[in-house]
């Protein structure tokens, strides 16, 4: 037997080899096409999360600068409160005639006052004073309902003022809220309308 007898069953051993791989190969195709599908849609979710954990590490990284100040703040609202009263005790006849000495007493509270307020602001810090508002539950606490003909619902008086620390609240508002209904007057005031009204007092004797 001659060499190129030799050689050409082998060369077609090696086509019919090929066309087996190929055939298997077409075959698969559908397969490795759905395992790439698969392993691109595991790849977007890993760095869809990764962005959502660098965004959410981010955001709390600047909420926890921004209410670093939370405790201090709280604490230093009772000094606001007394300040304020302080102020609020001061009759203005005894600011009107106050001495030289009293003068610089109550401007130098004032000033206090006002510089405490300031830097509360610089840190966020903003005064909640929500009278002809409505009633928030968030920002407002209600100790009392008043008979008024403000509508219902409605902030008519303010007991003590409410902060806020950013968007947060630091300190409620305590607030005295509309019923809605109107007051009823007393016997003296229904007597003296009574009284006031035109022809009431006219003499009918002669």
């Amino acid at each position: 037997m001659s060499e190129q007898e030799n050689e050409q069953p082998e060369t077609e051993t090696l086509e019919a080899d090929e066309e087996t791989l190929d055939a298997r190969a077409e075959d698969q195709e559908p397969d490795l096409r759905e395992e790439l599908g698969k392993v691109r849609e595991q790849m977007f979710r890993v760095a869809a999360e990764a962005e959502n954990t660098r965004k959410r590490a981010a955001r709390e990284i600047a909420d926890a600068r921004k209410y670093a100040v939370t405790g201090l703040a709280r604490d230093l609202l009772d000094v606001a409160d007394n300040l304020s009263r302080a102020l609020a005790a001061i009759p203005a006849e005894a600011r009107d005639h106050a001495s030289e000495a009293l003068g610089g007493l109550i401007s130098g509270v004032e000033l206090t006052d006002k510089n405490l307020h300031a830097a509360l602001d610089r840190h966020g810090v903003r005064k909640i004073d929500p009278k002809g508002e409505k009633f928030d539950p968030n920002h407002h606490q209600a100790v009392v309902q008043l008979p008024s003909t403000a509508p219902a619902g409605e902030v008519v008086e303010v007991i003590q003022p409410g902060y806020l620390l950013g968007e947060r609240t630091l300190r409620a508002a305590m607030v005295a809220v509309s019923s809605g209904q109107a007051p009823v007057p007393t016997e003296q005031e229904a007597a003296s309308e009574s009284d006031a009204t035109p022809g009431s007092n006219v003499d009918t004797t002669a």
